[in-house]
C-alpha cells in the first residue's frame, strides 16, 4: 500500500510539471504573467517550418511558391502560421485538392497575407491594453489588425468581418515572432450586406404551382408528387437514388408595382449533409409536366449549366439568386426549375415542398425599386500590376457616389483573364457582386497571373438599393 501511494504522488507531480511546462501564463488580476517558458527557438522560422510535421502542407506551399527567402530573411518579421488542419480546410472549401492546384500568384498572394512586416508579441507594452487591435501592413499590401484579449489569446482582425484565435503565440525564431492559428486568414472589413433590407424597397412573393422529385433505378416510374419533400442525390452514376426536384412558377403571378432589383428563390432545408460541395439549379425546358404524373423515366431534363449554384452548408434555407436569369427573360408566363447536387457527391438534400406541414415552401422573392435615384461616377481609373503582383482596390481607383457605399452594389460583368479578382478567400467569378464599401476599404485584389501580357479588362455594372443602374463601366487592366 506504501508503495502504491508514493506511486500516485508522483504520478501527480509529473501532471503537475506537464501542466506548468504546457502553460502560455497565468491569468489571476488580468495583467501579463509570464510562465517563465523560453520561446526562443535558436533557427529562422523557415528552419522551425521545416522541422514540424504538423506544417508540412505550409512547407509545401512555402516550397511550390519560391517564397523561401521571406521565412529566412533577416529581417524581424510576424510570421502567422496556418497548421495542417488549417490548409485542408482552405483546399476543400476551394475546390483544390492540393497545393499544387492552387494557381501560383493566389497562393503567394495567401502567404504574403500571412507576413507582417514588423515585429509583434504579445508582451509588448504597446499591446499591453486588450482587446485593442492594432493594424499592421502585411507583405501582400493590405493590413492585419492584432491584438489579445484580457487573458492574452491572441486575436487575428479582431474588429473585422471575421477574427482568428491564435492558437500558439510568442514563439521567438531568430528572424521575429511566429503565431500558429488553425485557419488560413484574410482581411475582410464588414461593409454591410448586399442583401440587407432597405425601406424604400418592396418585396414580392409567389409559390409553386407545382413541385416533385423524381427517383432513378427501381422507382424511375414511381411519382412523388404529394410527398412533402423534395429530395436531391446525385450519386456516381445514375443509381437506385438517384434524384432530382422540380418546381414550376408563373411570374405572371407577381401583383407588385417597380424595377426588379433582385430576384432569389428560397427553399427551406428540412436535412443536408452539407459536404460544401455545389449544389446546382436548372431551367426545365418544359412547363408542360404534371406534379401528379411527374416520373424519372418522364421527365423532361435540362441541357447545359446551371442559372445559378450554391455551395451546401447547414443551414435552415438555400438561397439561389436568380437575378440575371429574371432580367434576361423576355417573357412572363411559367418557368420550370431542376435542382441537382455535384455529380459524385452523393450528397443528400432533403427541401420542403408545397406540401410540407411547417416548413415554408419554396418561393420566388423579387425586390422591387421606385428606379428613380440617381448615380454618377466620382473617379474611374485604370490597374497597373506588375507580372504575377497584386492590385488593392481603393476609391482612387473607382468611386461612384448617390447612394452610401454600402448600398451602392457592383456586379462583375466580365472577369480579367489575365488573373483573379480576390476579397478575403474567395475568388470572384462572372455574376459575383461586391460594394462600394468593399473598394473603399481595400477588401478586393486583383491578381495577376504572371503569364500573360498586354491589356485586360474588367466589366462591371453599378446599382443602388432603389434602382438606380449604371452599365458597361470597363477599367483597363496594364501590366507593367
Amino acid at each position: 500500500m506504501h508503495y502504491l501511494k508514493n506511486i500516485t504522488r508522483l504520478v501527480s507531480c509529473c501532471f503537475g510539471l506537464l501542466f506548468l511546462l504546457v502553460g502560455c501564463e497565468i491569468q489571476e488580476d488580468f495583467t501579463y504573467q509570464p510562465s517563465g517558458v523560453d520561446g526562443k527557438l535558436g533557427v529562422s522560422a523557415l528552419e522551425y517550418i521545416q522541422s514540424n510535421d504538423s506544417l508540412s502542407i505550409l512547407q509545401e506551399a512555402i516550397s511550390y511558391a519560391g517564397l523561401q527567402d521571406l521565412y529566412s530573411a533577416a529581417d524581424p518579421r510576424t510570421f502567422v502560421i496556418p497548421n495542417n488542419r488549417a490548409f485542408r480546410a482552405y483546399l476543400r472549401s476551394n475546390a483544390y485538392t492540393s497545393v499544387s492546384d492552387v494557381p501560383l500568384p493566389i497562393l503567394r498572394n495567401l502567404l504574403r497575407y500571412h507576413i507582417v512586416n514588423a515585429r509583434v508579441i504579445f508582451t509588448d507594452p504597446q499591446l499591453m491594453p486588450a482587446n485593442r487591435p492594432i493594424a499592421y501592413p502585411t507583405e501582400n499590401g493590405q493590413v492585419m489588425y492584432l491584438s489579445h484579449t484580457s487573458t492574452f489569446i491572441g486575436l487575428i482582425n479582431e474588429g473585422t468581418s471575421i477574427q482568428w484565435q491564435i492558437t500558439t503565440s510568442n514563439l521567438e525564431p531568430t528572424n521575429g515572432v511566429i503565431h500558429m492559428v488553425n485557419a488560413v486568414v484574410y482581411y475582410a472589413v464588414p461593409t454591410g450586406d448586399t442583401n440587407a433590407p432597405n425601406p424604400d424597397l418592396v418585396q414580392d412573393t409567389i409559390y409553386p404551382i407545382a413541385d416533385a422529385f423524381v427517383n432513378g433505378g427501381f422507382e424511375s416510374a414511381v411519382n412523388f408528387g404529394s410527398n412533402q419533400l423534395l429530395r436531391v442525390k446525385h450519386l456516381t452514376g445514375n443509381g437506385d437514388y438517384d434524384r432530382k426536384a422540380f418546381m414550376m412558377f408563373d411570374l405572371d403571378d407577381f401583383s407588385k408595382e417597380g424595377v426588379v432589383t433582385d430576384m432569389k428563390l428560397q427553399l427551406a432545408v428540412s436535412f443536408t449533409h452539407a459536404k460544401g460541395v455545389p449544389l446546382g439549379l436548372y431551367e426545365s425546358p418544359s412547363t408542360t409536366w404534371s406534379e401528379s404524373s411527374l416520373r424519372f423515366n418522364n421527365a423532361v431534363f435540362p441541357q447545359g449549366s446551371p442559372i445559378a449554384s450554391i455551395i451546401t452548408s447547414k443551414v435552415s434555407t438555400f438561397n439561389f439568386d436568380i437575378t440575371d436569369y429574371y432580367k434576361a427573360r423576355t417573357t412572363a408566363g411559367r418557368v420550370s426549375f431542376m435542382l441537382e447536387g455535384a455529380a459524385g457527391a452523393d450528397e443528400t438534400n432533403d427541401i420542403a415542398s408545397k406540401e410540407h406541414p411547417t416548413l415554408n415552401p419554396p418561393m420566388l422573392i423579387a425586390t422591387l425599386a421606385s428606379g428613380l435615384s440617381n448615380l454618377q461616377i466620382v473617379t474611374k481609373n485604370d490597374i497597373s500590376v506588375s507580372s504575377g503582383g497584386v492590385f488593392v482596390f481603393s476609391d482612387e481607383l473607382l468611386k461612384i457616389d448617390g447612394a452610401a457605399a454600402s448600398d451602392i452594389i457592383y456586379t462583375i460583368d466580365e472577369v480579367p483573364q489575365s488573373g483573379w479578382l480576390i476579397r478575403g478567400a474567395s475568388t470572384l467569378r462572372a455574376g459575383a457582386r461586391f460594394t462600394q464599401a468593399d473598394i473603399d476599404l481595400n477588401n478586393l485584389l486583383f491578381i495577376h497571373d504572371g503569364v500573360q501580357s498586354g491589356a485586360d479588362r474588367l466589366v462591371l455594372s453599378a446599382r443602388d438599393r432603389a434602382g438606380a443602374l449604371l452599365e458597361d463601366i470597363q477599367i483597363t487592366i496594364n501590366v507593367q
